[in-house]
């Protein structure tokens, strides 16, 4: 079998080749200042995927999607309008976008809608099994998104809410008092983003120590770490260590 560095020649006998962008001193080298050739997953023309390469992809605005949606995204919104009388108020605007329904939320009316999507009996909602924090820092003002996903497990449906707020106001009300499976996942985005769920039960930090400062998730987060020694090999932090070639 013809070893990963090495390449074929016309006769199919295997010629070493020397792999590129090694050196002696690898693997804790900076990222060198030249663009790098191929980065991981494929990726042309940058370091990595992690940021560090200095990645950037361009993102497009989020627009309501026009109706009809298609399948039963319909049935879920109307149904949703006709239970909750401040649908209009509630609702910013209702997005279909790679097979998924997303109703984005005004923060603070997060609990509400969330009440109705599981107690109304068009909509059965019963389950909430995500919680999930996103930052989309230097593309939207209120760059801290809160995601729900939502099952029905009376008519097989599923649908997202969105809710956004920015890291000068970063509160949401709770929704653990409908889904009691939100309490840790909402520990986990105050933890990681710095969301503050409003009537939540014990809202303290769930993976970082107490007195930690910041919420590593965030974008603006300093990178960095410390060395990690793993079967007698180290490991560097991610700012220590070289592009991939």
């Amino acid at each position: 079998m013809t070893a990963p560095n090495d390449r074929n020649d016309n006769a199919g006998v295997p010629v070493p080749v020397t792999p590129a962008g090694a050196s002696s001193t690898a693997p804790a080298e900076y990222p060198p200042a030249s663009p790098a050739g191929r980065g991981m997953f494929g990726i042309q023309g940058s370091g990595d995927v992690s940021g560090f390469g200095g990645l950037v992809r361009q993102r497009k605005p989020i627009e309501e999607t026009p109706r009809p949606y298609g399948g039963y995204f319909d049935e879920v919104r109307d149904a949703l309008e006709e239970a909750y009388p401040q649908f209009g108020e509630a609702i910013e605007k209702v997005v279909v976008d790679r097979g998924e329904l997303t109703l984005h939320v005004r923060p603070e009316r997060i609990a509400e809608v969330c009440q109705v999507m599981r107690d109304d009996m068009a909509l059965r909602f019963e389950l909430c099994s995500s919680v999930s924090g996103v930052d989309y820092l230097g593309a939207d003002e209120r760059r801290l998104h809160v995601v729900y996903q939502l099952t029905s497990m009376t008519y097989r449906r599923r649908v997202r809410l969105e809710a956004a707020v920015s890291p000068d106001a970063p509160h949401l009300p709770s929704v653990t008092a409908v889904y009691p499976t939100a309490d840790w996942q909402e520990r986990e985005a105050y933890d990681m983003f710095g969301v503050v769920f409003d009537g939540h039960p014990n809202l303290t930090r769930i993976l970082m120590p107490d007195d930690w400062e910041g919420h590593p998730q965030r974008k603006d987060y300093p990178l960095g770490g410390v060395p990690v020694e793993y079967k007698g090999a180290e490991i560097p932090p991610p700012d220590r260590r070289r592009s991939y070639q």
